[in-house]
């Protein structure tokens, strides 16, 4: 016998790949590829977050829609310090019972929030929005070390015009963080003069733990930021 004829693809027996569509609705799709975007959300926390959209009621979806918007037409950059705001000056710089001679320099925003989350600070703050990171492209003029260095020459510009007497490095315990502090301390004397003090958060052992446990790191700066016992 002779060899069959394999089946063309304009014969109804065509074996070829089904073209398929979306999975989801185009709708759906697009709000899925949105949620994909967000940093650290894969594919699968997408799909949960779409349905969590839709299966909840139109005011809950149309509250999450409305809160992206304010946030992105609302808030704003501190004119004085770079904290987000709601207005030209955030609350800790127009508020006159904060220590304004006192600036605590940190990275973001968020590190800003965890150290008013202890209670503990009663100063301001300036927030460089990055850190010096050569690697990634990231220079001095891409951070907010001018606006810092203008506070300290210029006491009208930083919070009620009070003349800024410390300045508190308070960047991440990284590589990156370690290297942005060397500079900005090296920019600061040379423009404070030796009026304004210079000083870092203190690093070492966090209380309840065991030294066993702790890095190499860890213990090197609790041995160099150790202090002296009272009596």
């Amino acid at each position: 016998m002779g060899r069959q004829a394999m089946p063309t693809s304009e014969g109804a027996g065509n074996s070829g790949p089904v073209r398929r569509g979306p999975a989801y609705p185009a709708a759906v799709e697009k709000l899925i590829d949105e949620f994909a975007k967000l940093p650290g959300i894969g594919r699968r926390s997408a799909e949960r977050l779409a349905f969590y959209v839709l299966k909840n009621d139109e005011a809950t979806a149309s509250g999450l829609a409305r809160a992206i918007v304010d946030v992105k037409q609302k808030i704003r950059h501190c004119a004085i310090c770079w904290n987000l705001a709601d207005g030209k000056v955030c609350g800790i710089c127009d508020n006159a019972a904060r220590d304004r001679s006192q600036v605590l320099v940190v990275e973001q925003p968020k590190d800003l929030i965890a150290l008013e989350q202890t209670g503990m600070y009663r100063g301001t703050y300036h927030v460089l929005m990055g850190r010096l990171s050569p690697l990634d492209g990231v220079e001095a003029s891409d951070l907010t070390v001018s606006d810092l260095v203008k506070r300290i020459k210029d006491p009208a510009s930083n919070a009620g015009g009070v003349p800024i007497t410390e300045i508190i490095l308070g960047l991440n315990p990284t590589l990156e963080g370690d290297g942005t502090g060397l500079f900005l301390q090296h920019e600061l004397e040379s423009v404070g003069a030796g009026k304004v003090g210079i000083t870092r958060l203190a690093r070492g052992l966090p209380s309840g733990s065991q030294l066993e446990y702790a890095n190499k790191a860890v213990l090197a700066d609790a041995i160099q930021s150790r202090q002296r016992m009272s009596g």
